[in-house]
């Protein structure tokens, strides 16, 4: 999706940390901020850490630690 907008297709609904390289060239513009809410990032309900599935506790903790 990043590609098409820098080539030209059209807009482009994406993250601002992944084009902020492209925007700060000029290759993308960022159209809409008054419509774009900040992102504060990602947020993961569980219904119990007692029971907690290994490949979803190691899914928080890198994400946890990428933060």
């Amino acid at each position: 999706m990043r590609q098409a907008a820098v080539d030209g297709a059209g807009l482009a609904f994406i993250f601002e940390d992944a084009v902020k390289k492209d925007i700060a060239a000029g290759r993308l513009v960022s159209v809409m901020d008054d419509w774009c809410t900040p992102f504060d990032g990602i947020y993961i309900y569980t219904p119990s850490r007692k029971y907690m599935r290994p490949a979803l506790r190691a899914f928080i903790d890198f994400y946890r630690v990428r933060g």
